[in-house]
């Protein structure tokens, strides 16, 4: 990544949305003495139980990726104290096939070239289950940050 387009200390609050990969050394670089990094993360294997319908099982290093543990000790690394770091599992329920096309057709980067054409058998199969058995439950997760630069 290319370095961010400000000074040194810049900042004393820098927030964020669910970034692909937080480049924690330039937040650092960007935050004044004292400044909080205050953001909410995806976590790991994040609706996952949608992915690998689709894609089939996911290998563990992608499963594995974005773990708040890691994150804590990759800002760490960059400088911060990390004063919180919550992280949550949130249930999902897609009623229909219609909430999963709409989900997958937002969320592109979840199943990489989802179409109706390209995944219709597949979601033919899953409109059945849902119909027999009740909606499809994933698992949503996130992690809270609140890091801040030393004073």
């Amino acid at each position: 990544m290319p370095p961010l387009p400000f000074a040194d200390g810049a900042f004393d609050l820098v927030v964020s949305r669910h970034p692909v990969r937080p480049h924690w050394d330039e937040i650092a670089r960007v935050l004044q003495p004292g400044g909080t990094y205050f953001a909410q993360h995806v976590g790991p294997s994040s609706v996952f139980e949608l992915v690998e319908y689709f894609l089939g099982p996911q290998p563990d290093e992608v499963r594995g990726a974005r773990h708040p543990d890691r994150e804590r000790a990759d800002a760490e690394a960059a400088g911060l104290d990390v004063v919180d770091l919550r992280a949550e599992r949130l249930r999902m329920e897609f009623h229909d096939i219609g909430a999963v096309v709409h989900f997958l057709r937002k969320v592109v980067w979840m199943v990489p070239g989802f179409t109706v054409e390209a995944y219709e058998p597949r979601l033919r199969e899953l409109h059945e289950r849902i119909q027999a058995e009740g909606p499809f439950v994933a698992h949503s997760t996130r992690h809270l940050f609140d890091a801040r630069k030393p004073g």
